[in-house]
């Protein structure tokens, strides 16, 4: 009995995986949690409840990958997947549990997790543009700390790309 209840389960996950969210698009693969994307929020919707409170957590965002670190995966960056005007947001993989592949740029995703506001030193920042594969002139040119609007994923649904 409890094979055969497995076994449901692991369909019910599979089928879901490669379901549709709603107008998102397919589901091609999913890092970290497993999660239901219910009240999906537009990356826009999340800069609004950022830019109100600070911090938001629990949310449930989709986005366009605008680049992935190239060292292994370990972050990537997110802008709004219909105006391509707003600041970008970084994202990390709660735990360092997960990765994303390094061709997703370009690439929509659906992520859960909590969206902050923090101010990122200029030695992490560096370290980010040799990850990103950013040149030595380009890295010596960073020299001040920044405010960073930032996502910690608990899990991503990676939508259908390239």
């Amino acid at each position: 009995m409890r094979k055969v209840i497995f076994g449901a389960l692991l369909a019910i996950t599979f089928v879901a995986c490669k379901t549709n969210n709603a107008s998102l698009g397919e589901v091609v693969k999913v890092e970290g949690e497993n999660f239901v994307a219910k009240n999906v929020q537009s990356y826009d919707q999340l800069l609004t409840k950022l830019n109100k409170d600070g911090k938001v957590d629990d949310i449930v965002v989709e986005g366009k990958v605008t680049g992935v670190c190239q060292s292994k995966g370990c972050w990537m960056t997110l802008i709004s997947s219909t105006n391509t005007d707003t600041p970008p947001i970084f994202v990390k993989f709660k735990d360092y549990a997960f990765f994303m592949p390094l061709d997703l740029a370009g690439g929509k995703v659906v992520m859960k997790g909590s969206a902050f506001k923090e101010v990122t030193s200029v030695d992490e920042l560096k370290h980010y543009a040799e990850d990103e594969g950013k040149s030595k002139e380009e890295i010596a040119k960073i020299t001040q700390p920044k405010e960073e609007l930032k996502f910690m994923a608990s899990g991503v649904q990676i939508l259908k790309y390239k």
